[in-house]
């Protein structure tokens, strides 16, 4: 149950369990204390009588703790005994010193209980009999989903199977899922059929980066506070990796830094950060910005959208020929300088043409990130990217643009420095080597027909993926195929079941659906059969966050029903399939499957992220490197919220040493170990955006918001984020809301050649006519409906690139009399 206490929160006892857990959420990381205490006790308001040890009998001090009845609940174990829990933010973490987000604040909450906030939780394995869901047994469901996954591999091979996974960390992630997962995809099955999370294909973010030898994550949260420019650009760091951008840039733009920077970087010229902001949209983070560091500390670069390699060609160009570069690292550290200063360079005026900025502008970004300071010695300039660039206008070409320009000012590797992605998910992989030898457009192959079986493990591409409508339509005509057939296998067996699904898949065109998550989500419309999954608090997990800090999320409660890790339903599924093999006299299939005698979820760390590198085993590429095998969970629990930066580069003292700064000593991620410049030519808009952008008249940003943790997957049964945003929200300039007669908490239609959705109207001043921003991957109004199926060389999609109409459909009196179309930038 919910907790039932409202004139007060209930301290935790002296004697409450206390354990570690990391954020479930975004890429931050933060840490926070779990504590959990029988629900008829409660602990005194004295220092002494509570688990703080904070004295609440008078006024505490501000910031001395956040605590908020969102961070406490009544759990109730698998014996009935009740507990009180709360979880709240670690103060002695260094990542948020303990801050609290909006998102990770509720987590208490989202813990299940019967009556709270997670009560439509999956408890139980479901199929779906006709047009119900009813629960069956782990027996039955992994009969049939193993049943019918040896059917394919027999008959068909493992191109027939599908599968749309994770690869990140925090909930729904970590170490321990990505090798439970990837082992039975990649090493048993060997299926190339697989797509990621928020893409479609198996492929990376930052394949241009890793090209150059420059992984994207190679600095410290601590490098922000020592930064004398941050240029950030595609990124709202305030709503979407808020304690970061609060804990540590804040600090910095304020000032409070300076004798920090005086005291690392002696002789050198230290003040307060400048920042320069690349984003379209004057988000909340250059309004905070703004405040914090004063308007003449702030440059927002409004570009055009998707010209932001322009940008950083034409400062490539302009710092060459004031002789800004880094010449010694460039002559002993990096390869291929000359071919990208030709091929990349751009005069201010033709830059400043094609970004919609002035050349004043562009000269001034280019002054205050790497200009030399008044003591002669080179800025040191922080890059910090995401969205923006990642769902860019060819990301490949744009992260060439970019890197480039960091080496040759030798950004990377020096304190204060860097060039990182910001992250979405928290990170957290380990898994065998892709079986494939190219990048598959999965979405297409769906589409197109093809495939039998569809696995979606912890993902919902009916919100998150391009070209939204059409993939969904697609599947779902598909999946209704299937659920005609089993409708009419009445009576049938397990094995009589299977051939039926078979049959309607190989040749009626159907595909079975089967998905592993926390909640139904949107896929119930379609799907046939439903895991249980878990998240960190109901299982132990590992993950690391944006500045590779690896962390152990310990196990303090019980799962809802029968719920597991996703490791070790992964388990279940190769050994049930293993059991089969060995019952046909398939010996050699049945060694496929062999390794996965897993009984808890350290069981797969330690046959996944502890054995890669180690000699004489097989190929594991994994972010812990060829030293993980010095991670243990003792150890991982000893370092507590501040766990250890990989790489891990020794265990002394009983204590793991990490690695603050990637690239410090010169050497990079490539064969000889320079980095590599990347010829990177402007080449404007992709055809199939620009026929888009010529046909309508709105641009369509999309991205998230503070309050909304990606899908909604837990926030959908939260009335605090529902009642806010009942439906996706789209930012529009006032005067063009007044031309087509849209006032604020309209519902409108957005609407392109690839789909159309509806959104709910909130003009702002601060967006730029013919531009809107609208909410992505929500509950209703799906974004991504409207975006093109345009991808880049390595099936990277161009979300960002959206061009659209718009037109009202109508008033919906709630929106109006109870939500709020105040300007959420807070400044």
């Amino acid at each position: 149950m919910t907790t039932q206490i409202n004139d007060r929160i209930a301290l935790p006892p002296k004697d409450a369990q206390k354990t570690n857990m990391t954020c479930h959420f975004c890429i931050v990381g933060c840490g926070y204390h779990a504590y959990k205490w029988d629900h008829n006790t409660e602990g005194g308001r004295a220092p002494d009588q509570n688990a703080l040890g904070l004295d609440f009998r008078t006024q505490l001090p501000p910031f001395a703790t956040t605590l908020t009845r969102a961070m406490t609940n009544t759990i109730t174990d698998k014996g009935g005994k009740k507990w009180n829990i709360m979880i709240v933010p670690d103060k002695e973490c260094s990542v948020n010193s303990g801050l609290s987000s909006t998102r990770g604040g509720k987590m208490a909450s989202y813990m299940y209980t019967h009556d709270g906030i997670g009560r439509e939780r999956l408890k139980h394995p479901r199929i779906k009999r006709g047009d119900q869901w009813l629960d069956t047994s782990w027996e039955q469901a992994l009969a049939i989903y193993a049943g019918l996954t040896k059917k394919i591999l027999d008959n068909d091979g493992p191109d027939g199977l599908f599968y749309d996974c994770f690869d990140h960390g925090g909930a729904g992630g970590g170490f321990e899922n990505t090798w439970g997962t990837g082992k039975l995809m990649f090493s048993a099955l060997k299926t190339q059929m697989v797509r990621i999370h928020n893409r479609p294909a198996y492929n990376s973010e930052c394949h241009a980066t890793r090209d150059m030898g420059v992984g994207e994550l190679n600095n410290s949260y601590e490098d922000a506070q020592l930064a004398d420019c941050i240029l950030c650009t595609g990124a709202n760091p305030y709503e979407t990796q808020t304690n970061y951008f609060l804990n540590h840039w804040v600090a910095n733009l304020s000032g409070s830094t300076v004798d920090k920077k005086k005291k690392w970087f002696p002789g050198e010229t230290a003040a307060a950060a400048k920042i320069i902001i690349v984003d379209p949209r004057r988000s909340a983070t250059v309004a905070i910005c703004e405040q914090v560091a004063g308007k003449e500390n702030v440059l927002h670069l409004d570009i055009l959208p998707g010209t932001d390699t322009a940008l950083f060609n034409t400062l490539f160009t302009y710092v060459v020929q004031q002789g800004w570069t880094a010449k010694d690292f460039i002559a002993k550290h990096t390869s291929g300088y000359d071919d990208a200063v030709k091929t990349n360079r751009m005069s201010l005026e033709d830059g400043a043409k094609a970004t919609g900025l002035t050349v004043a502008q562009i000269k001034q970004a280019a002054e205050w990130a790497y200009k030399p300071k008044a003591s002669g010695h080179r800025p040191r300039t922080f890059h910090p990217y995401e969205k923006g660039i990642i769902w860019g206008n060819d990301n490949y070409v744009i992260q060439s643009a970019l890197v480039s320009l960091v080496l040759a000012t030798e950004n990377v590797g020096r304190r204060g420095t860097g060039v990182c992605r910001l992250g979405g998910h928290q990170e957290g992989y380990t898994r065998p080597p892709y079986p494939g030898n190219s990048k598959i457009y999965v979405d297409q192959e769906v589409i197109a027909g093809k495939g039998l079986m569809y696995t979606l493990w912890g993902t919902n591409p009916y919100q998150t993926t391009l070209n939204a409508e059409q993939h969904r339509l697609v599947l779902s005509k598909r999946a209704k195929i299937v659920d005609e057939a089993i409708s009419r296998a009445r009576g049938a067996s397990t094995e009589q079941l299977v051939d039926v699904i078979y049959n309607a898949c190989k040749y009626q065109g159907g595909m079975f659906v089967a998905a592993m998550n926390l909640y139904p989500t949107q896929l119930a419309d379609d799907a046939h059969l439903l895991f249980p999954a878990t998240h960190p608090g109901e299982m132990n997990l590992t993950s690391m966050n944006g500045e590779r800090r690896m962390r152990l999320s310990e196990r303090f409660m019980d799962p809802p029903g029968s719920a597991k890790p996703d490791c070790l339903i992964a388990a279940d599924i190769a050994n049930t399939l293993k059991a089969m093999y060995q019952k046909a006299g398939q010996v050699d299939m049945a060694k496929r499957f062999e390794g996965f005698n897993w009984k808890t979820e350290e069981d797969a760390f330690n046959d996944g992220f502890r054995r890669a590198g180690r000699p004489g085993v097989e190929p594991i590429d994994s972010q812990g490197g060829p030293t993980g095998y010095l991670a243990t969970y003792d150890l991982l629990r000893k370092a507590g919220n501040n766990g250890v930066q990989l790489p891990i580069k020794e265990v002394k003292d009983g204590k793991l040493i990490g690695t603050e700064m990637e690239y410090a000593d010169g050497k990079f991620s490539t064969g000889d170990g320079k980095a590599h410049f990347k010829p990177a030519p402007w080449n404007g808009l992709p055809k199939m955006v620009a026929d888009q952008k010529a046909k309508y008249r709105f641009w369509i940003n999309q991205g998230r918001a503070n309050e909304v943790w990606q899908t909604a997957y837990h926030d959908q049964y939260n009335s605090f984020v529902r009642d806010r945003y009942p439906m996706a929200y789209i930012e529009m300039n006032p005067d063009d809301a007044k031309a087509l007669g849209v006032a604020a908490g309209d519902v409108v239609e957005v609407y392109n050649d690839f789909g159309s959705t509806y959104a709910m109207a909130y003009p702002l001043k601060a967006i730029k006519a013919g531009q809107t921003f609208m909410l992505f991957g929500y509950i209703k109004g799906v974004a991504g409906d409207v975006v093109t199926s345009w991808v880049d060389r390595n099936v990277v999609p161009y979300y960002k690139g959206t061009w659209g109409g718009i037109k009202r459909v109508g008033t919906v009196d709630d929106y109006k009399k109870s939500i709020s179309f105040k300007d959420r930038r807070f400044a």
